[in-house]
């Protein structure tokens, strides 16, 4: 598994064929497109290379509570029909309802004052009325009004009182706001608020009407994505004169498809290098049973595409955490068992077979793990058993536990540096990541060696000789035989140095392993010492519920440490391992590739 190699790819042909050249490419299904031109001005008018309108017709017809039977064999169908249907629809319920929204507020601000039937604007003069709800411990705000003023109403809260204004009055002249009973009667209102409802109606029967096509709309989502993808490309191109050029990267392996299909077209095809100051996208080459661990690599940020590909590495170094932080070898028993319960049905796909690969590493890991540290479901094996031979690590033994918590974490630092260093081989700073790897190793003997013996001395040494490195060799600032150069180089060492704190803070964070790990079998340990306190208290039913305890406990147990062994497995990749071996982001790979419509 590796970070493909990619060559830069343009093709140019006539314009009166793009749509071939286009379909051809998506049928390829091996490069990543780049722009030709800016993106146009209006941003509702840039194609989205997904097909978002068929996603949304789908999930909004989804969501109808109540569907019809589903056709599930149709000739005639037509994805672009159906999305364009329900989206409509979609639209005229949106504005349905914001209207019988608007009628209900209104009829609610206007019932208290009754059926209001306003006179011509002439004939008042050009007045108006404007209408205010007061509470009656407020009505001594009226006083001081000096416009003429009515109280048309009282309740045992509110006084009903409309204002006679040519204009809006100041929005102070009363303590509370104005009440927006519009020009429309209230039986104005009532009529309307009914025709929008029965429209309402109507629009919603539509709707169900239209879920009959949602197992046709799931198995053509292709097609769809197959439309959107070519309208993205089409406005990728660069069409001059007659002629259309589209530009794009291609890994290595694929360039002999492309010259082909470039000769069998008549195109001409031009390959170019990746220039030093280009930063193309990322692809990972993986085999099938990997595309887990790639999808763990691309989860949280993109690889640079000069970087190494981290995905074997996360997809091991996973599964060792999760089963650190689960630390019991009946729970990865209990997972193992619906692993392989699922095991046929995940087999059907390339995906499934991956991940229950990674399952297999995860749980395997875990019932290892958990027979070292000797706990099944929070139960030691007794003495002198096949079991109690395999239980080689005491996790009561605080410090031994997070002196293997702090080893751990400085190993997978190590290879991060390693890795970097590799990749920088032929570049200075790559001794800089070999003084980190030295500087951690070292500084770890120190603090775990016996002081004074060899040993010690021998992490002293890799300290110091690791604090050097770190110092000489982190910056890549040319020395231009001026003194201003040399100081700069040496503020960069000093500043290089100042990670120190941080691989201290990195190393700590790995003691989390043993601190969730401890927890979860305390929790199993606490739920055991209940039930049988249960059991010996209860008479008759203490049994039944000795074993409701277990399963509630060790159940909650489960759900919590396969949480934290996600989260935390993944945090301690992702942040600390990704800090240090993993400088930068890169941009995922995108191929321009058709997709198959589904039987």
């Amino acid at each position: 598994m590796s970070i493909a190699r990619l060559k830069k790819v343009t093709l140019c042909g006539l314009l009166t064929e793009k749509r071939q050249v286009l379909e051809g490419l998506q049928e390829l299904g091996c490069m990543h497109l780049l722009p030709l031109r800016p993106p146009p001005a209006e941003v509702e008018r840039a194609a989205s290379p997904r097909a978002e309108a068929a996603y949304k017709a789908l999930r909004f017809l989804t969501d109808m509570p109540q569907k019809r039977r589903q056709v599930v064999r149709d000739p005639s169908f037509d994805v672009e029909q159906v999305v364009r249907s329900a989206l409509d629809l979609k639209q005229h319920l949106r504005d349905a309802t914001d209207r019988r929204d608007f009628l209900a507020d209104r009829i609610a601000a206007v019932e208290p004052w009754g059926d209001i039937f306003f006179p011509p604007r002439e004939t008042l003069a050009g007045y108006r009325l404007w209408f205010y709800v007061l509470p009656l411990g407020k009505l001594g705000a009226l006083e001081r009004v000096d416009l003429p003023w009515q109280i048309v109403r009282k309740d045992h809260r509110f006084a009903y009182v409309v204002l006679i204004a040519e204009r809006e009055p100041p929005a102070d002249i009363l303590p509370v706001p104005r009440t927006h009973t519009g020009a429309l009667p209230l039986v104005e209102l009532k009529a309307q608020l009914e025709d929008i409802e029965i429209e309402l109606e109507d629009l919603v029967a539509e709707r169900q009407a239209l879920t009959r096509y949602i197992y046709l709309l799931s198995v053509n989502l292709a097609q769809a994505e197959n439309h959107a993808s070519l309208a993205h490309a089409d406005q990728q191109t660069r069409d001059e004169d007659g002629i259309v050029a589209v530009q794009g990267w291609v890994p290595e392996d694929a360039i002999a498809a492309v010259q082909e299909f470039a000769t069998g077209t008549g195109l001409a095809c031009l390959l170019e290098d990746v220039r030093p100051d280009e930063e193309p996208p990322t692809l990972i080459e993986d085999a099938p049973e990997m595309t887990a661990g790639v999808d763990l690599a691309m989860f949280y940020t993109v690889p640079t595409y000069r970087m190494w590909d981290p995905s074997a590495v996360l997809f091991f170094s996973f599964s060792i955490f999760f089963a650190m932080i689960l630390a019991d070898a009946g729970y990865g028993a209990i997972f193992m068992g619906l692993l392989l319960i699922a095991w046929k049905r995940l087999g059907r796909s390339r995906q499934g077979r991956s991940y229950r690969l990674l399952g297999l590493s995860m749980f395997g890991c875990t019932i290892a793990y958990g027979a070292m540290v000797g706990s099944y479901f929070g139960v030691e094996p007794p003495e002198g058993g096949a079991l109690a031979a395999l239980h080689v690590i005491d996790m009561n033994d605080y410090a031994a536990m997070m002196r293997l918590s702090i080893i751990v974490g400085v190993l997978h630092l190590v290879l991060a540096n390693a890795m970097v260093a590799y990749v920088n081989r032929t570049r200075t700073t790559a001794i800089a990541n070999l003084g980190w790897i030295a500087g951690m190793i070292g500084g770890t003997t120190v603090v775990y060696g016996e002081g004074g013996g060899i040993v010690s001395q021998a992490g002293w040494g890799l300290l110091i000789a690791g604090s050097l490195a770190i110092f000489l060799f982190s910056s890549d600032r040319r020395i231009a035989n001026r003194p201003a150069d040399y100081l700069w180089r040496i503020f960069d060492g000093f500043r290089a140095l100042t990670g120190v704190m941080g691989v201290f803070g990195d190393v700590l964070s790995y003691m989390r392993l043993f601190a969730l790990g401890l927890a979860s079998a305390s929790l199993a340990l606490t739920f055991n010492s209940m039930a049988m306190q249960v059991k010996d208290s209860v008479p008759g039913l203490g049994l039944l519920f000795a074993i409701l305890i277990l399963i509630g406990g060790h159940a909650i147990n489960l759900g919590l440490a396969v949480i934290s062994g996600v989260v935390h497995g993944l945090r301690l990749n992702f942040i600390e391992f990704y800090k240090w071996g993993m400088p930068g982001e890169g941009t995922a790979f995108r191929k321009f590739a058709r997709k198959e419509v589904q039987p």
